[in-house]
């Protein structure tokens, strides 16, 4: 068995804009990848909302993808596949991140799944790495404006070069998830039920290359 850990913010923990609860097991990507990759893989969901690469909120400071994951990645060792889909919650508006910086973000955390997992489990596995969803163009009507402005949309589409790019100076798998999954229209920032599936979908195929390799 393959064990596959998903390392997310709101939209891995299955954020449903339409009430501010949790989709179920069932419509989650992360429950749908587990149906359409079957029994050989063991999906481990580890999101968190309001999570960024390695900003610290003032709020809300636990919430530092760079804080939690080597916790994480010991706890769940050994693992296999790490999904890392993480930057949305950069662009809100207290960070003033630019996408280079949301970037070097990303970057800093796969550097630390390699150089950990190499020390804690004796081997590095396969990342890949998603640039997230972008922000909808109706942000300004979102519940969550104010903490994202109109400013996090065109950012938003930078990051799928710039992930491009870490990825391919790292040695990682990568996908694009901002054409693929589109946020609602709820929110302008969480997935709809349609886009956890369309994203599910991709994920599986690139998680089946990875293990052919």
């Amino acid at each position: 068995m393959k064990n596959v850990l998903c390392y997310g913010d709101s939209n891995t923990y299955g954020y449903d804009p339409r009430n501010g609860l949790r989709y179920s097991e069932d419509v989650r990507w992360t429950g749908q990848l587990q149906r359409l990759l079957g029994r050989e893989y063991k999906i481990i969901e580890e999101g968190c909302n309001g999570r960024t690469t390695v900003f610290d909120d003032p709020l809300e400071g636990w919430k530092n993808g760079r804080d939690y994951l080597r916790p994480c990645l010991n706890s769940h060792k050994p693992l296999d596949i790490v999904i890392m889909m993480l930057g949305s919650n950069d662009m809100k508006e207290i960070f003033h991140a630019t996408p280079e910086e949301i970037a070097a973000g990303a970057a800093a955390l796969v550097d630390i799944i390699k150089e950990f997992t190499k020390e804690k489990q004796g081997f590095v596995p396969q990342i890949l790495l998603v640039a997230p969803p972008w922000i909808g163009d109706g942000i300004a009507a979102s519940p969550f404006y104010g903490s994202f402005r109109e400013n996090a949309v065109g950012r938003s589409w930078k990051l799928g070069r710039l992930y491009s790019n870490v990825a391919a100076e790292r040695g990682c798998a990568f996908l694009d998830a901002g054409p693929i999954a589109p946020p609602s229209v709820e929110d302008s920032l969480h997935l709809s039920p349609e886009s956890h599936a369309t994203l599910a979908e991709a994920i599986a195929a690139k998680c089946k290359s990875l293990s052919s390799r």
